[in-house]
């Protein structure tokens, strides 16, 4: 199968492109949405907790609640690995983007006539590095979960 330069840019790099950037603003999103909550969740126990008395149940319900909440935030941050995914998705279509523009510049080592070919193999190689470790990952994390 013989892959054209236009459709190979159009449907895959510019794909994984706007893949890795979707996913790396989703994550960021998350990241900050669910950092913020755990921050001013967190900044409330010390507040209500120099309102409560011996007759004030309900501060004492609410202050522990609150402290659920903030230990369940910070639980579904490091679980989901916002943070690293935000980075990680952000670095590969920085790379790829870096590529790119190497290529469409004939630049570095892409100034040879069979400059195509090696920034495929440069291309997929990145990808199935990525894919990789993703597959490494889920692994690691299926094992310790059993």
């Amino acid at each position: 199968m013989e892959i054209n330069e236009t459709d190979y840019m159009e449907k895959r790099v510019q794909d994984q492109i706007n893949w890795f950037n979707r996913k790396s603003r989703c994550n960021k999103r998350w990241f900050y949405g669910l950092k913020v909550s755990e921050i001013i969740l967190a900044l409330f126990i010390p507040f209500l907790s120099a309102y409560i008395t011996d007759g004030c149940n309900v501060l004492k319900i609410a202050v522990g609640l609150i402290g659920i909440l903030v230990a369940a935030v910070t639980g579904l941050i490091t679980l989901f690995k916002l943070q690293e995914n935000w980075i990680q998705y952000r670095t590969m279509a920085e790379m790829i983007t870096q590529e790119q523009y190497l290529y469409l510049a004939q630049a570095g080592a892409y100034k040879d006539p069979e400059r195509f070919r090696y920034f495929v193999e440069r291309i997929e190689s990145m990808l199935t590095k990525e894919n990789s470790q993703w597959a490494s990952y889920v692994k690691t994390t299926e094992e310790k979960g059993k």
